[in-house]
């Protein structure tokens, strides 16, 4: 049965709505950025550019590194940008847009987002990079979806009953990386790297306990957050994306993982000198990681 005009939203040329792609557009290898100037900051090192296109606060960019064919796509802030970003990539892998129906074989991508974050641990610095083992979300967006058998239920179950925060809160949910992505970068060894769930929230403020004129509903949440540990892993950053990339990823067949630069340190009240740099350095040290992953 073909999928409904108004539920698979396609362009007059034939890609999909909002991304402006059509399947020979991108590789298997999809690297997500936050922001639309950064996607350059990535293609730079690409040996040459194929494709590109931009639409709305979506820019992508495909080429070739090492041999590989590599997408670098903006996806904007926010998990609402996110179910946008990864829904559309699968159906142009995984939908015949001509017919509207799913093609008989899979094709899997890989998603890297390359990412900046604020650490909440005091001894992550600024400028270090945090690999993102799970995500942790506050974002509510898993529970739209079916998801048997997705979530790390054990970590779950045990940061609700850790948090305790309002049933008017979006329940939170923990989702893995992808295993090999994340120990392939634990065996480099390389001490400017740290792994850790990363908590996923709808806002920068509030959300991220961050408080100016507003006072906060849930005042203890950052200190718990801090303090919960499970099978050795603990809550390392905070940002907008990874939760949602990860479960919408593990859903769809898919493998993902997210590094971020920490430019912020939430538990010393540090700021990076220099976050463009330490972009720079993220994208130099991840991309060649990566490349060789796929």
């Amino acid at each position: 049965m073909s999928i409904k005009n108004s539920e698979l939203i396609l362009n007059p040329d034939g890609s999909i709505y909002h991304l402006n792609l059509q399947p020979e557009d991108i590789g298997d290898l999809i690297i997500t950025v936050g922001d639309q100037d950064r996607v350059e900051k990535v293609s730079k090192y690409f040996d040459e550019i194929v494709f590109e296109t931009q639409k709305r606060e979506f820019k992508t960019q495909t080429g070739i590194y090492k041999g590989k064919k590599v997408s670098v796509i903006s996806t904007g802030i926010g998990i609402d940008n996110i179910d946008i970003v990864i829904n559309e990539l699968d159906a142009i892998a995984n939908i015949d847009l001509s017919t509207r129906k799913p093609k008989e074989s899979h094709r899997q991508l890989t998603f890297v987002r390359m990412g900046t974050s604020g650490s909440v641990q005091a001894d992550i610095p600024v400028d270090s990079f945090v690999v993102s083992s799970a995500g942790l979300g506050f974002d509510g967006l898993v529970h739209f979806y079916e998801h048997k058998n997705m979530l790390n239920d054990e970590a779950t179950n045990a940061i609700i009953n850790h948090l305790q925060i309002s049933k008017k809160i979006a329940e939170p949910y923990i989702v893995d990386a992808d295993e090999k992505l994340v120990n392939h970068f634990k065996s480099l060894n390389d001490q400017r790297v740290h792994f850790g769930y990363t908590g996923t929230n709808i806002g920068f403020y509030g959300p991220q306990g961050r408080v100016l004129r507003l006072p906060l509903a849930e005042k203890q949440m950052m200190d718990k957050l801090v303090d919960f540990s499970f099978e050795g892993n603990r809550v390392t950053n905070l940002e907008m994306e990874t939760s949602a990339i990860y479960a919408l990823a593990k859903m769809l067949g898919h493998r993902a993982m997210s590094i971020n630069a920490i430019i912020a340190n939430r538990a010393q009240g540090t700021f990076s000198e220099n976050p463009k740099q330490a972009i720079e350095d993220l994208i130099q040290f991840s991309l060649d990681q990566v490349v060789e992953l796929i």
